[in-house]
């Protein structure tokens, strides 16, 4: 799957899932109320996002982008944005 073809706020959405499951993985997380508020938020950004309807292969698309998300090296961390 081309990976241009992924929407940059869809890649940055799974970055910043990643980042807040990884904040929630340690080993006593702060907050833990917030980031899974947020864990979810992300989750349902993720999984209804418009592009989904255009995809030709869904599941290679979600596989495509958990690989982007985690190798184009988006700098910042959780970002307890709306």
């Amino acid at each position: 799957m081309d990976s241009t073809n992924l929407p940059d706020d869809l890649v940055q959405t799974q970055h910043d899932w990643n980042a807040t499951y990884d904040a929630l993985a340690t080993t006593r997380p702060r907050d833990t109320t917030a980031l899974r508020r947020r864990l979810l938020l992300l989750s349902v950004r993720l999984w209804w996002h418009p592009y989904w309807k255009t995809a030709p292969s869904v599941p290679a698309a979600r596989t495509e982008l958990r690989q982007l998300a985690r190798t184009r090296g988006l700098a910042g961390g959780v970002r307890m944005r709306g």
